[in-house]
């Protein structure tokens, strides 16, 4: 993907109701919806049911549907997502990319999530988690815009929401003076860079700062 990721490390594997919660979750927020397997989507989020307003002109944006009704006869979808993530199902859109996948102990790519882990400093993770993190979900935007780091940023709080764990957003250099204040940050790991454990409070209040923008 061409734009900002960020990564939510989890100390239990998601048990299948709380997986299917997040694909709930993603069935509602998504415009395109596709699972690649059990955890694994590639999905269009219009950015205006995060709750960021287009700013674009009039004829580059599209009605977007209402969202489906979830899982198992649920309620539909605008209601508990409304109550989430605060999008109104009647505006329009501002369709993003992204991709998110659930990796780790028994969800697959195991090899891909121990090799993103060998270098970060678990022991700061674990004493988040309570324990070193044995899954994570990778939330990755397909575009490099400043809507799509706002887009990312929220996503992954509402993931979060849902699934719990930690969320981990690399800073860039002067960001951690800026952030320091924000509630929901929960530590700073030590492997070479400078990388938040941060809440989903976090991420929404740090979206609101001027010159908001994640690490690609």
């Amino acid at each position: 993907m061409s734009g900002p990721t960020l990564v939510i490390d989890l100390a239990e594997p998601l048990s299948p109701a709380v997986l299917g919660e997040f694909r709930e979750l993603m069935v509602g927020l998504s415009c395109r919806f596709e699972e690649k397997r059990p955890g694994y989507y590639d999905v269009n989020v219009p950015a205006e049911r995060l709750g960021v307003e287009d700013t674009r002109d009039a004829e580059r944006r599209h009605p977007y549907p209402l969202p489906l009704p979830l899982l198992g006869g649920l309620q539909p979808a605008d209601e508990r997502l409304a109550a989430l993530v605060g999008f109104d199902p009647q505006r329009e859109d501002w369709r993003r990319p992204f991709h998110l996948y659930l990796m780790g102990a028994g969800a697959g790519d195991d090899d891909i999530f121990a090799d993103e882990h060998a270098d970060e400093d678990t022991d700061a993770i674990a004493a988040v988690l309570g324990r070193p993190p044995v899954q994570a979900v990778n939330i990755s935007a397909g575009c490099n815009g400043r809507i799509d780091h706002v887009a990312t940023a929220l996503l992954t709080a509402a993931v979060l929401d849902v699934i719990g764990g930690v969320g981990k957003a690399e800073l860039a250099d002067g960001q951690q003076a800026v952030t320091a204040g924000l509630p929901g940050l929960l530590g700073i790991t030590d492997d070479g860079w400078d990388t938040a454990l941060v809440t989903a409070g976090f991420l929404r209040a740090w979206v609101e700062r001027p010159g908001f923008r994640l690490v690609k």
